[in-house]
């Protein structure tokens, strides 16, 4: 069972994902040393997951071909399967179009 602390008060030596990556680190596959609890007064508390800092890993570098591969994935958010055209936005998965071709009416035969 991990240690759990409130809000603002984990020990030194821990920080959140977020915090691992600003610091240019990883967990690299360590477990989760802590939990912090935010709570909140309607629903059960925010939980965080904190690993330990002199544990962590360096970030990997980006390579030529994970760029691509990025580049690639990022082509294909923001292409519309209706009109075939980047639209500069990710396409909302809710409408599966862009915006455009889902407020245009449909042609009735």
């Amino acid at each position: 069972m991990a240690d759990v602390y409130r809000w603002h008060l984990a020990p030194d030596g821990l920080a959140t994902r977020r915090q691992l990556r600003a610091l240019g680190l990883r967990p690299g596959g360590q477990d989760v040393v802590a939990e912090l609890h935010r709570p909140r007064r309607r629903r059960g508390p925010l939980v965080a997951y904190l690993y330990r800092i002199d544990h962590a890993r360096p970030v990997r570098p980006m390579t030529p071909g994970r760029a691509a591969a990025l580049a690639a994935a990022m082509q294909a958010r923001r292409t519309c399967p209706n009109c075939r055209t980047d639209v500069g936005y990710c396409i909302p998965r809710s409408l599966g179009m862009c915006v455009t071709c889902h407020d245009t009416p449909a042609p009735s035969a």
